[in-house]
Parts: structure tokens; C-alpha cells; sequence
């Protein structure tokens, strides 16, 4: 086996100093990747960029004087290899659906942990969707919106089987795994399934799920 790999570069952008710091030392230890730098200007971004072969631009564009979200577009077209993933301490509905529009779909808060930070990663490498729980709230309200006729208790077949792997006690992780799905994808079912049930918590889960005749309680072990 070649004891040599090739490293996927990393930009980040941003002027917290914590931040940057932090997403250094994480990434970095990973093994798989290199970070490049870290830039606090709009026109030393730009410059790593031309010089640079980055396979991954992390970025607050808030706080490296990129004015709009029409900008980050603009830079985000004169590279085309460059894939993105936008952090930020937190966004309007605006701001998210602005982003949205400029094709930029990889999107986290700051508060998000280790796990949930190289998902995204690998999810934006893939050129697949990814945001923060908080961030798809506000997609979901928009949805909402849209559907103000949905029954509450109406779960899909995948969403009930989701429910009978967390009666077995299950977690996210394993519940990913066992359907080959994404840590996130079943993030995102849990938060429908706990919305569209009006419940709170898991054992409120689990009693529903026991009172709808989803599973018995031969099936819910504590």
C-alpha cells in the first residue's frame, strides 16, 4: 500500500480568530486534509484562489467584507471546480433563501459539532445539500406555509420505520447505517416525524407510537 495520499486543499475564510484557529487544528488532525490558509479579505481570497488548486472554500462571507450574496455568486462562477460550504453565527430567512438562489446549498451555524461538520464537508464534496437543524427549520416553516392542510400523525412508511429502529434503542448513527442513509437525512425525518406528532421527547414518541399500533410493547425496550 502507498504510504503517501494526495490531501484535499482547504481555504478558510474568516475573521474570528477562535474560529479559524479551531476549524484548523480539527480538520488537520482528520488526515485528509490540508488547509491551505486562512484569509481575512475579500481580495486575498480571491488571490489564494487564482494561485491555489482548493478543492474546498470554508467561509463566513459576512466577515470578510463580501458586500452581497451576489458577490459570493460571482466568485463561486469564476471558479467552477470550487466547491463551498458557508458557515455563519446565523442567517435570516432571507439570507438563506438568497443563497439558495445563488446555487449555494451547503450551509452550517457555527454551533455545529465535529460529527456534523465533516458531514457537511463530505456532503458538499459530493455536490450534495447540506444545512444546519436550525437551517431547516426555516426551510420547513416555508414548507409549512405551503401546505397548511397537512394532518398531524400522517407519517411516511420511511418515517414509521425510523420510529420502530428508535423504539430498539437505536441511535442516530446506527439508524443512518442500517438504512444507508445519512446522519443528517435521519436528522431531518426525526425532526418531521417529532413536528408532524406533536411530541417532544422520545418516550412521548414511543407511547404514540405504541397507542397508533406502530409497535407493541414486547418491541420497546428501556
Amino acid at each position: 500500500m502507498n504510504a503517501y495520499k494526495t490531501l484535499l486543499n482547504i481555504l478558510i475564510a474568516d475573521s474570528q480568530f477562535l474560529i479559524t484557529e479551531s476549524l484548523k487544528l480539527i480538520l488537520q488532525s482528520e488526515g485528509r486534509f490540508n488547509v491551505i490558509r486562512v484569509v481575512t479579505e475579500k481580495s486575498e481570497l480571491i488571490n489564494v484562489l487564482k494561485l491555489e488548486n482548493i478543492s474546498l472554500l470554508i467561509l463566513d462571507h459576512s466577515l470578510i467584507n463580501i458586500n452581497s450574496i451576489s458577490e459570493l455568486k460571482e466568485i463561486k462562477s469564476s471558479f467552477r471546480d470550487l466547491k463551498v460550504l458557508v458557515i455563519s453565527n446565523s442567517l435570516s430567512k432571507t439570507e438563506l433563501i438568497e443563497l439558495n438562489s445563488a446555487g449555494i446549498n451547503d450551509i452550517i451555524l457555527k454551533t455545529a459539532g465535529k460529527e456534523e461538520l465533516f458531514e457537511a464537508i463530505d456532503s458538499t464534496l459530493k455536490g450534495k445539500k447540506y444545512y444546519s437543524d436550525e437551517l431547516l427549520d426555516l426551510l420547513f416553516e416555508v414548507n409549512e406555509k405551503k401546505n397548511p392542510g397537512e394532518e398531524t400523525g400522517q407519517l411516511t412508511v420511511s418515517e414509521i420505520e425510523i420510529v420502530r429502529l428508535i423504539s430498539e434503542g437505536l441511535t442516530t448513527k446506527e439508524i443512518a447505517t442500517r438504512k444507508f442513509i445519512s446522519f443528517h437525512t435521519v436528522i431531518s425525518h426525526r425532526k418531521n416525524i417529532f413536528r408532524k406528532l406533536s411530541v417532544t421527547s422520545i418516550s412521548e414518541l414511543i407511547m404514540y407510537s405504541i397507542k397508533a399500533g406502530w409497535i407493541n410493547t414486547i418491541e420497546y425496550h428501556i
